[in-house]
C-alpha cells in the first residue's frame, strides 16, 4: 500500500511539472526519507510550483517563507509578546510551525537569519525564552536556492547544508514537455482545481515502511566503501561524514519504497548518491562545489562487492 501512495502523488504530480520525472522521484524520496531538499537552480524553472505541488496532492500545511536580507529569525521562528491580560508573555509560532515549509531563495538572507532553520531541521523542534515548542508531524523544509553568482546572494554554511538530505537541480525542460507548459493551461490554475491523492497520515506510513525496508551487510560494506572514497580522494577537501552515511542508505530505502521494492538494490545507492553527496563535498585547494562528473567516476572506481 504505501508503494501506492507514491504511485498516485507522482502520476498527479507528472501532470503539473511536465517532463521532471526523475527530480520528483527524488524530492518525494527525499520527503519519504524524514529529510529536508535543496533545489538550486535558475529562477523561473518550476522551484517553488515544485513544493505546492507536493504539498497539496499530500494535503499538508504549508507556508512560504521568502528570504530576503532583512529577514530576521523571529520572522521565522516567532516571537513572544506580552500579554497585558495575562501579565506574562505569550509565545506567538512563526511560519515554521507549518507541515511543509518553503524557504524561497534561502541565500538571500543573512547567515544569521538562516542559521534559524538549523535546529528545526534537526531537532524538529524550536526553542525560544528556554522553552521547546515541538514542530508538528510531518516537517518537511525544502529550500530554493539561485546560483551563487548572482547578486545578492549568501553562502549556506556548511552545518546548514549537511541539514539537507539531497540537493536536486530541476533545469531547463526538454523541447517537447516545454511545447506542452507553453501550449497548455495556466500551472497555476491547474494547482489550484488539484485536490489531494493521498493524507498526512498515508505520508507516514509511508515514512515507517521505509524505515523497514532491508539493507543488507554487503550494501554496507558497499556504502562504507563509498564514503571511504570521498576521504581518500585527493580532489576532495573532506569526504563524506558519517551521517551523510546515514542519509545515503535513508534516501536509498526511500528510493526503493517508491521502486515498489522491500529491499534496496546497488542500483538504488547509486541512484541518490550524487544528490546526497554533491553539496556535502568541495574540492581540494579552491572549495568549490564537486562537479558532477567526479561523483560519477567515484561511482565508477567503487566497485558493488
Amino acid at each position: 500500500m504505501p508503494h501506492r501512495y507514491a504511485i498516485r502523488v507522482l502520476e498527479a504530480a507528472n501532470c503539473i511539472i511536465l517532463g521532471k520525472d526523475r527530480e520528483l522521484r527524488l524530492a518525494l524520496a527525499c520527503l519519504v526519507a524524514r529529510g529536508h531538499l535543496l533545489i538550486e537552480d535558475l529562477p523561473g524553472v518550476g522551484k517553488t510550483t515544485l513544493a505546492h505541488v507536493i504539498a497539496r496532492l499530500i494535503g499538508l500545511h504549508f507556508q512560504r517563507i521568502q528570504f530576503t536580507s532583512d529577514l530576521l529569525p523571529a520572522d521565522i521562528v516567532g516571537v513572544s509578546i506580552f500579554d497585558r491580560e495575562a501579565s506574562s508573555f505569550r509565545f506567538h509560532h512563526g511560519p515554521i510551525f507549518s507541515q511543509l515549509i518553503l524557504a524561497d531563495e534561502i541565500n538571500r538572507a543573512t547567515p544569521k537569519t538562516q542559521s534559524a532553520l538549523l535546529e528545526a531541521m534537526e531537532e524538529r523542534q524550536v526553542t525560544a525564552d528556554s522553552e521547546t515548542h515541538p514542530l508538528p508531524e510531518p516537517f518537511f523544509v525544502i529550500a530554493t536556492q539561485n546560483p551563487s553568482h548572482q547578486i545578492g546572494t549568501f553562502p549556506l554554511p556548511e552545518s546548514q547544508l549537511d541539514r539537507f538530505l539531497l540537493r536536486i537541480r530541476l533545469g531547463y525542460p526538454d523541447r517537447s514537455a516545454e511545447r506542452a507548459l507553453l501550449m497548455g493551461e495556466d500551472r497555476r490554475e491547474l494547482l489550484d482545481r488539484q485536490r489531494a491523492v493521498i493524507q498526512p497520515d498515508d505520508l507516514l506510513a509511508m515514512q515507517q515502511a521505509a524505515h523497514s525496508i532491508t539493507v543488507s551487510e554487503r550494501l554496507i560494506d558497499y556504502v562504507q566503501a563509498l564514503l571511504a572514497s570521498t576521504r581518500h580522494s585527493p580532489e576532495l577537501a573532506a569526504g563524506l561524514s558519517p551521517r551523510a552515511g546515514l542519509g545515503l542508505i535513508a534516501a536509498a530505502r526511500a528510493w526503493a519504497l517508491i521502486e515498489g521494492r522491500d529491499h534496496v538494490l546497488p542500483e538504488d545507492i547509486q541512484t541518490v548518491f550524487p544528490h546526497v553527496a554533491a553539496h556535502r563535498l568541495h574540492t581540494a585547494g579552491d572549495g568549490r562545489s564537486i562537479a558532477p562528473e567526479v561523483l560519477s567516476q567515484l561511482i565508477r572506481d567503487v566497485p558493488v562487492v
